[in-house]
């Protein structure tokens, strides 16, 4: 019996990273197509039916050509950091809260900042070890920036860990069974909006990808097989990031369709702010997390440790 529990978890943690994965592919779609109605444009539209499988097309493309490693690149981490930051990204996904038992944490969210944190080594060390005076630029700027916003991130959690009582995801559906979240803070769903895209290095806090003037940023040594896997990262990154705004603030019913069509409209909102806003200066976005964010974070985590300890004096 816990041969089968053992295997059955193996299968279901592998059907999960390779649904993750397609729909990374068909994310990658959808942002080409919105951008290029955007700006009057088709977007890809040869190869498939109106372009369904150009993510398919650009994944064989990208493994197939020739790897190029510089000279001067410090090897093992230039090589390997690519794939830990996609392994990371994928193994958030094993705290969503299916109720079919896959994995089901009491500690969902401590693990997923753990895996965030995690994820700043990935893109410095693939900065640093590019051995390139552009790539460490981009590296230091992904560090400085996911660490200011990772604050906001943690505080704005405890927020709602002291609503639910608990650290597991399931409780988040528990407590949204009549009001959802989003109505209860709205402010704290913008700031985490704007922490995500932070986080995930999108426009308009995009400095680690500075193109203007880093020319690619912290991947600009990477080619073939490591760009594509920090690109299938970053995307895989986008979609969990959506997944919990939706866990966190509209409800967490799983089961149902809704869910997922919530899930789909915040990864369309990713797309929307890239479309629309310009990049930010570096030291607004400092300004912004230090300066603006911290304080709302802390006012509503405060606010919420007060509203339950009178509710606990209420029930006494």
């Amino acid at each position: 019996m816990q041969l089968f529990d053992v295997l059955a978890s193996f299968m279901g943690g592998l059907l999960l990273v390779i649904c993750v994965l397609v729909g990374v592919a068909f994310l990658t779609l959808l942002e080409r197509k919105v951008l290029g109605y955007m700006q009057v444009r088709k977007g890809p539209n040869k190869v498939g039916y109106c372009g369904f499988l150009q993510p398919f097309s650009d994944a064989i493309k990208l493994f197939n050509k020739e790897q190029t490693y510089p000279s001067s690149s410090n090897y093992l981490p230039y090589y390997f950091s690519p794939v830990f930051s996609l392994f990371i990204s994928l193994f958030c996904w094993l705290v969503v809260p299916f109720y079919g038992g896959l994995f089901v944490y009491n500690f969902g969210l401590l693990f997923f900042l753990s895996c965030t944190s995690l994820g700043v080594y990935t893109v410095m060390v693939a900065g640093w070890s590019s051995n390139s005076i552009y790539s460490l630029l981009g590296g230091l700027r992904a560090v400085a920036q996911t660490i200011s916003y990772e604050v906001s991130l943690a505080l704005v959690l405890m927020s709602f860990i002291f609503l639910s009582e608990g650290y597991s995801l399931l409780s988040f559906f528990v407590y949204q069974d009549y009001v959802w979240f989003v109505f209860l803070s709205f402010p704290l769903m913008i700031v985490w909006f704007a922490s995500c895209l932070a986080e995930t290095n999108r426009v308009p806090f995009d400095f680690a990808e500075g193109e203007s003037e880093l020319v690619s940023g912290f991947n600009v040594e990477y080619s073939s097989g490591g760009f594509a896997l920090i690109f299938m990262s970053e995307y895989a990154s986008i979609l969990f990031m959506s997944m919990l705004i939706v866990v966190l603030f509209f409800g967490c019913a799983v089961n149902s369709m809704f869910f997922y069509f919530e899930v789909v409209l915040i990864s369309f909102c990713f797309i929307w702010v890239r479309g629309t806003l310009p990049r930010y200066r570096y030291d607004k976005l400092m300004y912004l997390a230090w300066k603006s964010y911290l304080p709302v974070a802390l006012n509503y985590l405060i606010f919420f440790m007060g509203v339950k300890v009178a509710l606990v004096s209420l029930t006494l």
